[in-house]
């Protein structure tokens, strides 16, 4: 079984190395970018982008999670 953080690829020679689901050029941030707006996961699936599977957008929003994680803030 494929673990969800590596359904997540970053290569610099696809969509300007921002991260993709595997085997795809659908960044995550275009995923979370819908779910934040209000499309439904099932709509992501159906309507956006059919070649994906539901454990994508989880990884996509993990791998999200994960990156702010290591974000640094600054407080002035």
């Amino acid at each position: 079984m494929v673990k969800l953080m590596d359904r997540v690829t970053v290569n610099p020679d696809v969509a300007f190395g921002k991260p993709v689901i595997r085997g795809t050029r659908i960044a995550v941030q275009l995923i979370v970018k819908l779910l934040a707006n209000g499309v439904t996961e099932e709509e992501i699936l159906t309507d956006y982008y059919p070649d994906l599977v539901k454990e994508d957008i989880k990884a996509a929003l993990l791998y999200a999670s994960e990156s702010l994680g290591y974000e640094e803030v600054l407080l002035v």
